[in-house]
Order: C-alpha cells, then sequence, then structure tokens
C-alpha cells in the first residue's frame, strides 16, 4: 500500500510514522525547502500539558493528550523530552485567577514559596504560591520534527520538498491532507487563530520547567530551550495575518515576562514568530474521509498534543479501509 501525505508538520510527520510503523511505502510532499521553513508547528510551545490545557479545553484534550508524552518518548528514543511538569502562577492581585484556574483543572498540588525555592529557585522570591501539575512535560518542537523527519527517512519514507501540491493531484491513490490552514480550499470550517511568540536568551534566570502566569487578559507562558533560550508565548488573536506582530502584543509578552521575573528586561530578543494555528469552530481537530481522500487538521493550539492520536485514528481508517473512524466526545472526527 502506498500513501501520499501533504504536509510535513506536526500531523503529517506523525501520520507519516505510524503508517511506516505498519509497513505502508510513505511519500510527504512538503511545500518549504525543509522541515519547519512553513509549518505552525516550527512556532509551537512544545507543551504536553493536558492538564493545564483543560482549564479550557473540552474533556476529550485531557483525555487523549494524556497519551501523547508517553508517544513522543517511544517515538525519539526519550530525546529532547523534559518530563519535569508545569508550575502556574499568578500575581497576588490575581489571585482569583489562580483560584479559578485550580477548580477547572486537575491532578495538581497548591505548593508555598518553600517548595517553589526546591524547583525553581530563581523564581522563589517572587510568590508565595503556585499549582504544580507534576505530570506534565515539554520538548523543543523544531528539534522534534527534524528528529521525527531524519527517523521517517531512514525508516524509507521519502520527503519531496519544494512541492506546493493539492489533494486532487494524487487521487486515485490514497492522499491525506495534512496543509493546516493552507487546505481552506477544501475543507469548509476552517478558521486563522495568529499566535505571536518571542524567543528571548539571558544568562539572568533559569528554569527547568514550562511556567505559567495568569492573567484576565493575556496569559503568558514561558518555555525553557538549550543553552538559556526561552520561548515566550503566546497570543490568540482571530486574525488570518499571519505576518504581522503587533505592537500590542509585543507589549503584552513582555510586560508578562517582566511581571514573572524583572530579569527578563534585561533579555536579548532572539526570534520574533507569527503563524496562523488552522481551527474549527469547536477547536478540536478532525480526521475525515472522502473516498481515497483523508484530512487531519484543526488542531488549534494542540498541535504536539493530540497529532499521536489524531494520526494513529487516521492510520487505522487508512490501512482497514474504514470509513467507521472513532468519534471524539461525537463531534471532534468526523466520517
Amino acid at each position: 500500500m502506498k500513501v501520499n501525505i501533504i504536509g510535513a508538520g506536526v500531523a503529517g510527520l506523525s501520520l507519516a510514522w505510524e503508517l511506516n510503523q505498519q509497513g505502508v511505502e510513505v511519500h510527504i510532499f512538503e511545500r518549504a525547502k525543509a522541515i519547519g521553513e512553513q509549518a505552525c508547528s516550527w512556532f509551537a510551545g512544545g507543551m504536553l500539558a493536558p492538564w493545564c490545557e483543560a482549564e479550557n479545553a473540552e474533556p476529550v484534550v485531557l483525555a487523549y493528550g494524556t497519551k501523547a508524552l508517553g508517544w513522543w518518548q517511544k517515538v525519539l528514543d526519550g530525546e529532547g523530552i523534559t518530563a519535569k511538569g508545569t508550575l502556574v502562577f499568578s500575581q497576588p492581585r490575581d489571585r482569583k485567577e489562580l483560584q479559578r484556574f485550580a477548580r477547572r483543572t486537575s491532578a495538581y498540588q497548591l505548593i508555598d514559596k518553600h517548595a517553589i525555592a526546591e524547583l525553581e529557585p530563581d523564581l522563589a522570591s517572587q510568590f508565595e504560591q503556585a499549582l504544580y501539575f507534576k505530570d506534565e512535560a515539554h520538548l523543543d518542537p523544531r528539534q522534534a520534527l527534524l528528529q521525527l523527519a531524519s527517523k521517517l527517512q531512514q525508516n524509507g519514507v521519502t520527503i519531496h520538498f519544494n512541492q506546493a501540491c493539492t489533494p486532487e493531484e494524487f487521487l486515485p491513490e490514497k492522499v491525506v491532507d495534512c496543509r493546516g490552514y493552507n487546505a481552506t480550499d477544501s475543507l469548509s470550517g476552517l478558521r486563522p487563530v495568529k499566535g505571536e511568540m518571542l524567543l528571548v536568551k539571558t544568562k539572568e534566570i533559569t528554569l527547568s520547567r514550562p511556567v505559567r502566569l495568569l492573567h484576565p487578559r493575556i496569559p503568558l507562558y514561558v518555555v525553557p530551550r538549550d543553552e538559556q533560550h526561552f520561548m515566550i508565548g503566546a497570543t490568540m488573536v482571530e486574525s488570518g495575518q499571519s505576518d504581522k506582530f503587533s505592537v500590542r502584543s509585543m507589549l503584552e509578552l513582555l510586560g508578562s515576562a517582566y511581571a514573572l521575573h524583572p530579569s527578563f528586561a534585561e533579555a536579548e530578543i532572539v526570534e520574533m514568530g507569527v503563524d496562523l494555528r488552522p481551527a474549527f469552530i469547536d477547536n478540536l481537530p478532525r480526521v475525515e474521509r472522502d473516498k481515497n481522500l483523508w484530512s487531519i487538521n484543526g488542531l488549534y493550539r494542540h498541535g504536539y498534543l493530540l497529532a499521536p492520536y489524531m494520526a494513529q485514528l487516521a492510520a487505522k481508517s487508512i490501512i482497514e479501509d474504514t470509513s467507521e473512524i472513532e468519534k471524539l466526545a461525537d463531534f471532534c472526527v468526523k466520517e
């Protein structure tokens, strides 16, 4: 069996892995010249944080997102995965936000400043308490994409770059559309949600795990990367302008980072990133099938968290040649 996949983002590569592991001949067609060059997945936070995401997501995100850590650890042989949990803070004036977050989530510990000092010494003087989600993890999405693509190529998967294709070009062969927001030409109901992120570098602070700072308007997360780099994100703007980083967003992100710790005032801004997250009206992903054409889309802000499970659903449908695709909460996956 041969399957063509359009798009080498996290959805396309995850599906390619699932199919390749079952002996399917896989060809990936990517419009960019290299992995990540034009992929929303390149600008992600890489947080495997299903319990935190459950604060404002449907229950299926928690139910299926908890499987992601094991999948990534297996696929990447444990390389680049940091399983040290997540810390969630609020400023004293926003204490109600922390209480609200706690009510809407689970699997956390409410810890005091002494426990904070053990986990993140540089933040101990800033906060009196935090929520600690010990079972969460994170990865560097860029390294993960490159590692996954390399493993696929070693396993015989061919990745064709500089190929701006449409699904119809491959029919009647089996083809899977994993183009993200670029699939609006064939998928109805898909909308863009702009995300903006900053990559900064500073030696003035050290973090071992993702940290979230709650705020009534724009919550912040900071994810540590290699060599004292930190990813600061991320906005969610209902906009299709993928090349514009707004002044408001810049001020919000930098102001919140400074509120987390004043040392970020001296950080070097290494990169500003903007891209469009593909989302349906319910903010949940879907696997859809129309004869020999499948699609995985709508991953929204849960790409690395939900792509593994969506890939498994799609692979099962393709291999078994069935339209009996399991539905997530009766509306996440459509036939």
